[in-house]
């Protein structure tokens, strides 16, 4: 069995990627801009599971650390209780590290003491409102979370309260709305915008104790309602929501927005670039004001985060909404966040993908500007070029035909040697048994063969890798005409070593003992949706693929019996596999198909 590559090794080996962010990065560390070092993050919302789309910005920001010397925090963006679980943040943490294991794993942040903030004066410049959090608690602990630092993000609201930099409006949310205005026009200045800062900082006070229920006020940044960019037209910092916290439990009931706890969650964890997506372009002036206008650095002496934005991975016939996703799971299309057949890493991953796999793939796509579609065959052809080099060769049957050597004895075993993987330096060979019954694909066999056809037919011989030429004799059927048997002889003296064992013959199939294989499950996965952007659909829902899973019982050659999921084979002219992590057991073997040999989508 093979287990993944050396992923730390491969990666050393291949020269490090070029893109404008690294550009910039580069000249940074040229200038000297950060002593303290560069310092990126990955800040997932722990309100789903992580997908491939999040491998290209998990890889970019490990990635940049990683060639810096740097270090890369996992910060959760736990700002919103009601969407948002453990079971999200326990996920993400075994995504993480699961793609980053053995390549970056020395930059994952683990809340070291230095990287910590030590303590910042309050509003009115009382020393120590906020001191470095102990762990949390949870399993997770080691992970960095926006929720660590509510008390030092409510003291900064109350710094910009005091500077008339933030009010607290009684608006519903639909009356906000109506007063953003539209790009073309400019919006309406709320009622409430002219408090004085005493009346604002009370008012906010009064609904941190819970006076105040759900959507009854917000804490608003007083910028400008007719600004261009509508996301400076006093946006929302903090809302109420009674609603317990996956981590700090019932101690809050006010909730800050995240383009409010962003910014301030890199400034206080020294994050030096904030990478993010395209979509957050616009959201970058409101980055930038917050900072500046608690006129940071405080207590802090580091120079300020700045945020750089590039193009997310779009892929075809794939959906990396988390919205539709949590549909897919709801309405059980699929079998949870988790099914091979969801873009999801725990869905990938589960599917016997490789992570280096998937660093090689994202990382060849480059960092861009300009949104694009990905061809799938690009991905898989990238997890095909890692298996075909990773992969140990197995034998297997898929849907399986009984073949009777006549001229093998019921108690004779020929050994055979089968080599374990022809991409090795120097390959290794296994042993297989050839016994009288032995089990052949369905496909390899046509009673009535079209033209050309190169596999077992009336009269005609294939050969058995690496066991021998094998002729058909006889076709056996039963009372209602459907195949039982084929009967056919061994010419002994093509097998390995013996006289004949060059002979040729146009075709050659695979193989099992029907005495001496195992049984197991097998799992055929396939793309989830027929369309290449299924997004673009009414109801995508419509253009799921109906044979995106086929199961079926086939038979295995014995060595497979003792198959763990880390190790991935190919099953010879049929695919790629692994050991089902989840359900397979060594009473009930279940296997995966990661990929076919070749793109059978390929027009």
């Amino acid at each position: 069995m093979t287990a993944e590559p050396n992923a730390a090794a491969a990666s050393a080996d291949s020269p490090a990627p070029a893109d404008f962010i690294r550009d910039v990065v580069a000249s940074h560390v040229a200038e000297q801009r950060y002593p303290a070092g560069i310092v990126t993050r990955f800040p997932p919302e722990p309100n789903g599971y992580l997908h491939i789309g999040h491998a290209k910005s998990i890889c970019l920001n490990f990635g940049i650390a990683r060639e810096n010397r740097g270090r890369c925090n996992l910060r959760f963006d736990d700002t919103n209780p009601a969407k948002e679980d453990l079971e999200y943040v326990r996920s993400i943490t075994a995504d993480v590290r699961w793609l980053v294991a053995g390549w970056a794993e020395e930059n994952l942040g683990l809340k070291p003491a230095a990287a910590r903030p030590a303590a910042l004066p309050g509003p009115g410049g009382e020393a120590d409102f906020y001191a470095a959090p102990a762990p949390s608690g949870t399993p997770d602990a080691e992970a960095f979370f926006a929720s660590d630092y509510f008390e030092a993000l409510y003291a900064f609201a109350e710094r910009l309260i005091l500077a008339g930099r933030a009010y607290v409006c009684d608006l519903s949310a639909a009356e906000i709305e109506a007063h953003r205005g539209t790009l073309d026009q400019p919006g309406r200045v709320s009622p409430f915008r002219d408090r004085p800062p005493a009346e604002n900082l009370d008012l906010f006070r009064r609904m941190r104790a819970g006076e105040f229920p759900d959507g009854a006020r917000t804490l608003r940044a007083k910028i400008d309602m007719a600004a261009p960019n509508i996301w400076l037209r006093d946006p929302l910092l903090y809302r109420i929501r009674h609603v317990a916290h996956h981590q700090s439990g019932t101690a809050w009931c006010v909730y800050p927005l995240y383009d409010y706890a962003h910014c301030l969650s890199d400034y206080l964890e020294g994050v030096t670039h904030s990478i993010c997506t395209l979509e957050f372009e616009v959201h970058r002036p409101l980055y930038d004001w917050i900072l500046e206008a608690l006129a940071l650095p405080l207590a802090l002496p580091r120079a300020l985060p700045r945020q750089y934005e590039f193009a997310k991975l779009n892929l075809a016939y794939t959906i990396v909404s988390k919205r539709r996703l949590l549909q897919l799971v709801q309405e059980n299309a699929v079998a949870g966040w988790d099914d091979p057949r969801m873009p999801t890493l725990a869905g990938i991953r589960r599917r016997g993908v490789p992570a280096a796999a998937l660093r090689t793939f994202v990382t060849g796509l480059g960092v861009t500007k300009f949104d694009s579609l990905t061809e799938i065959a690009v991905y898989e052809n990238a997890v095909r070029d890692a298996l075909n080099a990773a992969a140990a060769r197995r034998l297997a049957v898929l849907r399986p035909v009984k073949v009777v050597l006549t001229n093998v004895a019921g108690d004779e075993v020929l050994e055979c040697r089968a080599t374990d993987n022809p991409q090795d330096k120097n390959p290794t060979t296994r042993p297989v048994a050839l016994t009288r019954e032995v089990f052949i694909e369905s496909d390899d066999f046509a009673e009535v063969p079209p033209p050309k056809y190169f596999r077992l037919k009336p009269g005609g011989e294939v050969r058995l890798k690496y066991a021998g030429i094998i002729k058909l004799e006889e076709i056996v059927k039963d009372a209602a005409g459907a195949l039982v048997e084929l009967r056919c002889t061994l010419d002994r003296t093509t097998r390995q070593g013996e006289p004949n064992s060059d002979r040729k013959v146009k075709g050659t199939i695979h193989w099992v003992s029907a005495t001496r294989c195992v049984t197991a499950e097998v799992r055929l996965y396939d793309r989830l949706f027929t369309v290449p952007e299924p997004a673009a659909e009414p109801d995508f829902l419509k253009v799921l693929n109906p044979r995106s899973l086929e199961v079926v019982t086939a038979r295995l050659e014995a060595s497979l019996a003792t198959a763990t999921p880390d190790a991935r084979f190919q099953f010879e002219r049929l695919g790629y596999f692994t050991a089902d992590p989840k359900d397979s057991a060594p009473d009930r073997l279940v296997f995966n198909r990661t990929i076919t040999l070749k793109d059978t989508w390929a027009k």
